[in-house]
């Protein structure tokens, strides 16, 4: 049976949406309480948990995860399959919000690690534009694909964060997928952080409270 997943009601009256995916392992609590603070009082966060399945990358172990990670290193296989079907979810979770009387425009979708690729995948083949993307110490599955797969709109704002000794998902991982990302979308900008591993910062929380107020002000 899914987890249900953590969210955090507006404070103000809903106008928008964020939809944040958390990393390998984790669930969605352990990103709520953080996107609680930069959110605009209109914004409403939506945290889900990833399904337990074995991982191939951790020799098997089950464990919360969004499709099956086989390796880290650039160009190695992907679970094609399993990404596939987590976008499917996260576009459902996003047609939620829409028959809400939320506008896709007004919905911002964000990730760490596998969720901030999961949440790249899935903005970009989503064919309505959403507000934008926050994807932090990430990559672009299937990156190959694109644009040959791209649905949205090529305008929708991308902001992908990583730091420059990150341990986990290698920084030159993070820059390929933004220079794939540059040659057919508008909007896409690569944020470093000088000294950061695999994890968040001020810097980067600041940046993202501006992207969020940018691209989503308050109604």
């Amino acid at each position: 049976m899914a987890v249900a997943p953590v969210i955090i009601q507006s404070a103000a009256k809903h106008t928008s949406t964020l939809i944040f995916l958390h990393g390998l392992g984790d669930t969605g609590h352990g990103w709520a309480t953080t996107m609680g603070m930069i959110r605009t009082p209109d914004m409403k966060v939506i945290c889900p948990t990833a399904p337990t399945i074995p991982v191939t990358l951790n020799a098997g172990f089950r464990m919360p995860s969004w499709f099956d990670l086989k390796t880290l290193d650039i160009g190695g296989p992907e679970d094609e399959e399993g990404i596939k079907r987590a976008a499917k979810n996260v576009h459902e979770l996003i047609q939620s919000e829409i028959q809400a009387g939320i506008s896709a425009n007004r919905i911002m979708l964000g990730g760490f690690s596998q969720g901030g690729a999961l949440a790249l995948y899935a903005a970009l083949t989503f064919a309505e534009p959403l507000a934008g993307v926050m994807a932090l110490s990430c990559w672009l599955p299937l990156h190959k694909n694109f644009p040959g797969i791209l649905k949205c709109p090529n305008t929708v704002p991308i902001l992908q964060c990583h730091g420059d000794c990150d341990p986990v998902v290698p920084y030159k991982f993070g820059q390929l997928s933004s220079s794939v990302m540059k040659s057919f979308m508008k909007q896409s900008q690569f944020q470093s952080y000088r000294g950061l591993s695999h994890s968040s910062n001020e810097a980067e929380l600041e940046d993202m409270k501006k992207f969020i107020e940018k691209h989503v002000p308050r109604q």
